[in-house]
C-alpha cells in the first residue's frame, strides 16, 4: 500500500466497488419506467408520520423511497431500524437512499452514519458534505460500498448560491476521490439557478456526472412564483424525456426519487400526476 499513490489505490478499487454497489435494474416485465427505479423522497410527505407516508407511496404504485430524518432518524437504535424495515416490507417499499445528510471530517461520526446506512440497507446517501470530509468518505465508501451522492441546493438567500450548486462544481471536487463519491442532482434546484442568471440544463448536468450519478431528485419549478409545480404544467420547464435519455446514456442504475415541495398538507393528488408524467415520458423513450 505504501508504494501506491492515493489516486492509484482509488482507481484500483473502482471497478470492484462500482460493481458491488450498483443495484440491478428492474426486469423487463416490470418496465413501467424504462427500467428505472422510480420512487419518492419522503420529504414530499413531511407532514405525515412514517406509516401514513408509506401508505401514500404505495397508493402511487411506487416501491422505492429515499427517506429523510423525520421518517427515519439516523440515531435510531437497531430495534427501531428493524421495526422500520418491517413496516416498509408490509407496504412493499424498499429504502434505497437517505438524506440529505451532512458529513464532516469527524471520521467516527461519519462511520456511525454509514453503519446506520448499512442497517437500513440503502445504496446511497444524498449528501451535503464539507470539503474536508472527503478523505474520511474515501475510506468509508470503500468499506461499506455505500455511495455519497452530493446534492445541489441552488440559490441561497441574498443572491448567494449553494456550495455544490452544479455538476461541474461537484465533479471538480470529487474526480480524484473514491468512485462512489458523486452526485444526487436535483432538477428543481438546477432550474432555480436561472434566478441568478445561470441556466443549467438538467439533462446535460447528468451527462457531466456520467458514472458518478448515484441518485436523482426529480422535480419541476416555476421561477416566477418560486415554487414547485406538477410535471407538465405550463409554468414548468423540466424536460423529463431528455433527463431520462441522459440517464440511460450514462447507464444510471440507482433510483430516481420524485420530490415535490408544494402543497405539503397532502400532495398525493399532484404526485399521481407526477408519476403519470414520468410513466408517459418513459413510454416515449421506449
Amino acid at each position: 500500500m505504501t508504494t501506491l499513490s492515493r489516486r492509484s489505490f482509488l482507481q484500483a478499487s473502482a471497478a470492484a466497488g462500482a460493481a458491488l454497489v450498483a443495484p440491478r435494474p428492474l426486469a423487463a416485465a416490470d418496465d413501467e419506467f424504462a427500467v428505472f427505479k422510480l420512487g419518492v423522497q419522503s420529504y414530499t410527505f413531511r407532514n405525515f408520520d412514517l406509516e401514513p407516508a408509506l401508505k401514500r407511496i404505495t397508493e402511487l404504485g411506487l416501491k422505492y423511497a429515499e427517506f429523510y430524518q423525520k421518517h427515519v432518524p439516523p440515531n435510531s437504535p437497531p430495534e427501531k431500524i428493524k421495526a422500520i424495515l418491517a413496516l416498509c416490507k408490509e407496504y412493499d417499499v424498499t429504502p434505497v437512499a437517505f438524506g440529505v445528510q451532512g458529513f464532516t471530517k469527524d471520521h467516527d461520526a461519519n462511520r456511525k452514519l454509514f453503519e446506520f446506512g448499512r442497517a437500513l440497507g440503502i445504496k446511497a446517501f444524498s449528501a451535503d458534505p464539507n470539503p474536508d470530509s472527503f478523505d474520511s468518505l474515501d475510506k468509508l465508501c470503500e468499506e461499506y460500498m455505500i455511495a455519497i451522492a452530493i446534492h445541489p441546493h441552488g440559490p441561497t438567500g441574498k443572491g448567494g448560491r449553494h456550495r455544490w450548486y452544479s455538476a461541474e462544481v461537484i465533479m471538480k471536487a470529487v474526480k480524484d476521490h473514491h468512485p462512489l463519491i458523486g452526485s444526487c442532482l436535483d432538477t428543481g434546484h438546477l432550474i432555480r439557478m436561472a434566478q441568478l442568471g445561470e441556466k443549467l440544463d438538467p439533462a446535460q448536468q447528468v451527462r457531466v456526472m456520467g458514472e458518478r450519478n448515484f441518485g436523482l431528485h426529480l422535480k419541476d419549478h416555476d421561477n416566477k412564483k418560486r415554487e414547485d409545480v406538477v410535471f407538465g404544467s405550463p409554468e414548468g420547464v423540466l424536460d423529463i424525456p431528455a433527463v431520462l435519455k441522459a440517464l440511460r446514456e450514462v447507464k444510471f442504475r440507482y433510483a430516481i426519487s420524485i420530490e415535490y415541495e408544494a402543497n405539503p398538507s397532502d400532495p398525493s393528488a399532484d404526485m399521481k400526476k407526477n408519476v403519470a408524467a414520468v410513466k408517459e415520458a418513459a413510454r416515449k423513450l421506449g
